[in-house]
């Protein structure tokens, strides 16, 4: 969303925008000329020796995160194609699996949500433990790109929540409201208690709710403060708080930050040669051993936050850390 918005736990702002934190295979290639680049690779003597780029720094950058490597227009189109057949197809269907068994249900749809990713040419692996069905549970995530929602709820399905905008989307809206959706408006402060109020009441009926603190998708590079509103729901219901951290590699080329549009994510992820997403699950934190919202958020975002993280130097972070954003990512709600 562009404009200068004023702070508030619904719109939280993001230095993240289409033209610095998202590849498009156009011009990926074109990438690995751009001067800054250059001077990494003169300090490189062993690259500029043999006159070659490594395999991994061409997909990837320098630093693993960066342009994409594309694919042909052909490959790019099938790829879209399955993937809004997948889609589709598991619309139809919902009326026939709402006559299974709960357990069954749940695992055909854990099933289905990966396969829809995987047919849009995306590798996915899962690291860690899932909590047991069974309890109530606040899964929390950072928030980098749409894929986000089906690669969560396929380890840990439960009801996302997402700005009423989402609902209109095209095909994912529809796929959104059959998954019991909580849809919330993020125009004011005032709808703040009742969401909250909402979240708890399905987690004290045993439910799950999946939410992403920052507010706002990040490209990846950096990551935005865990807002605690979310947290209180936890508290209230006493149920556990999940963490989960989800990495891309490529990192832009699954971006979806700032204004840039869903049909062009989406051409994005399927004309990128090899996204993987890695989707690590972190233990449970129980809400009660801690005193507050904030207490738990903050615990909860250093469960997500990795040592190892590293800024590329082409990020967009790194020349405008103190200053305001003009164009913010505005996708799911803290």
């Amino acid at each position: 969303m562009n404009g200068t918005t004023a702070l508030s736990p619904w719109l939280p702002t993001a230095p993240c925008t289409p033209g610095h934190c998202a590849a498009h295979p156009e011009t990926a290639c074109l990438r690995t000329a751009r001067p800054e680049t250059a001077r990494h690779e003169t300090a490189r003597p062993e690259t500029a020796r043999h006159g070659r780029v490594h395999p991994v720094e061409r997909a990837h950058g320098p630093h693993g995160h960066g342009a994409a490597d594309p694919v042909g227009t052909l490959r790019a189109a099938v790829r879209l194609t399955a993937g809004l057949c997948v889609l589709l197809l598991g619309i139809l269907l919902a009326p026939a699996a709402g006559l299974l068994p709960a357990a069954g249900r749940l695992a055909l749809v854990r099933r289905w949500l990966r396969a829809v990713v995987r047919a849009f040419g995306v590798h996915v692996r899962y690291e860690g433990t899932p909590a047991p069905p069974g309890g109530p549970l606040l899964v929390v995530a950072n928030h980098v790109s749409w894929l986000d929602i089906p690669l969560i709820a396929a380890a840990l399905p439960g009801r996302a929540v997402a700005k009423s905008e989402v609902r209109r989307w095209p095909v994912l809206g529809t796929l959104a409201a059959l998954g019991g959706t909580l849809f919330i408006d993020r125009d004011g402060l005032r709808a703040l208690p009742g969401t909250v109020h909402t979240m708890a009441g399905v987690l004290a009926d045993g439910g799950r709710v999946i939410v992403f603190p920052e507010g706002s998708t990040w490209c990846g590079r950096a990551r935005g403060r865990f807002r605690p509103a979310a947290f209180q729901a936890a508290l209230d219901a006493g149920s556990a708080v999940q963490p989960v951290r989800i990495d891309y590699r490529p990192t832009d080329a699954a971006a979806y930050v700032g204004d840039d549009p869903l049909g062009s994510s989406l051409w994005r992820v399927v004309s990128t040669r090899r996204i993987t997403a890695v989707v690590r699950l972190a233990d449970p934190l129980p809400a009660v051993r801690y005193p507050d919202r904030r207490a738990l958020a903050a615990a909860a975002q250093r469960a997500v936050a990795s040592e190892s993280a590293n800024l590329p130097s082409l990020s967009v972070h790194q020349r405008s850390r103190s200053r305001p954003a003009s164009a913010s990512s505005a996708r799911t709600p803290a």
